[in-house]
């Protein structure tokens, strides 16, 4: 824990109800919402390379994000700025927006695809630069940093599948410099079964602030062992990086809206890619050396997402402490 217990006061000792609240009465962690907020805002659409190149002026586009703010008055609120996956915003995404309202903590939920005409790219990643997720994270960042209600010191940002991935890049100093607000970071970085299978150049000088990974061993789509030789070489520069993993668990395995396995037979996976960054943000197979498509013979189609109970019981706490820390640090 990157903030001693002791720190936590009240908060550690409400814990177990917190808990207990997000699992059992979600319809009173929703009561507990003072205001909701539906704020539209300005990002740019950019291809992988566009990205790894430092452009900033691209396709402009305008998305939008849920703001709950879970407290009334005037006290600035941490907050977690919270990005989808592949398949835009699923039902799992407000069973952690209630947890985290109920802890008194602020969310700004990203919707990435309406403002692009875009509805669920599973089946055609190519649809949407990988890296995109990772400008529309800085622009929120940038946005709430501004809110009267939200302290620009205390904001963390999560990411499930294609959005832990942009939970996890955005960590990256390269790409703060190049994409980021000049004058704000994140206070904590959250991935959950993030796509590791790229390196990108400097990829393993990261941010000093807390990244915690969350990943299971039987995920087919984003598998964790890339992730774990990515935590590895973080953690060998001294990196403030930790990856859980839970067995038997598949990706997605949050989402109890699925209480049996379900294969997505279309959906595109790169799972046996070795994908790497070369000079002028080129994406190349590091099998073959040749420019990176999703033609590929590397890239495959068919992935199962399941429910795990044991897992999403054990990473909402684990999430919940963390969280409870942020917004207890001053």
């Amino acid at each position: 824990m990157w903030i001693h217990a002791r720190r936590l006061g009240v908060r550690w000792l409400l814990l177990p109800t917190l808990l207990s609240l997000a699992a059992v009465a979600p319809e009173m962690a929703l009561a507990q919402v003072a205001r909701m907020e539906l704020i539209p805002f300005q990002t740019t659409t950019l291809t992988d390379q566009e990205f790894l190149v430092g452009k900033r002026e691209g396709k402009p586009a305008t998305i939008a994000g849920e703001l709950r703010i879970p407290t009334p008055g005037t006290a600035r609120l941490p907050a977690v700025v919270l990005a989808h996956g592949s398949g835009g915003i699923g039902a799992s995404m407000e069973d952690w927006v209630l947890l985290l309202n109920g802890a008194g903590v602020a969310t700004f939920v990203i919707d990435s695809f309406t403002g692009r005409g875009l509805v669920d790219v599973r089946n055609d990643q190519s649809q949407l630069g990988r890296l995109a997720g990772v400008v529309d994270v800085y622009r929120a960042l940038e946005l709430l940093g501004k809110h009267p209600r939200i302290d620009p010191r205390r904001i963390a940002v999560m990411g499930f599948s294609r959005g832990g991935q942009a939970a996890l890049y955005a960590s990256v100093k390269r790409f703060q410099r190049m994409h980021g607000p000049a004058d704000a970071a994140f206070a904590l970085y959250v991935p959950f079964y993030a796509d590791c299978m790229t390196t990108y150049i400097g990829d393993d000088d990261v941010t000093s602030k807390p990244i915690r990974m969350f990943h299971g061993t039987a995920d087919d789509w984003s598998p964790a062992a890339p992730c774990r030789a990515y935590v590895e070489r973080l953690r060998k520069g001294g990196k403030d990086v930790v990856l859980t993993e839970y067995p038997d668990a598949h990706h997605a395995f949050d989402g109890a809206t699925r209480k049996e396995p379900v294969k997505l037979e279309k959906a595109q996976t790169v799972r046996h890619c070795q994908l790497r960054e070369v000079e002028g943000g080129r994406i190349v197979n590091g099998q073959t050396g040749k420019a990176f498509t999703y033609d590929d013979p590397c890239v495959e189609r068919g992935t199962t997402v399941a429910f795990n109970e044991k897992a999403r019981a054990a990473a909402q706490k684990a999430v919940l402490e963390i969280v409870v820390a942020l917004a207890s640090a001053k």
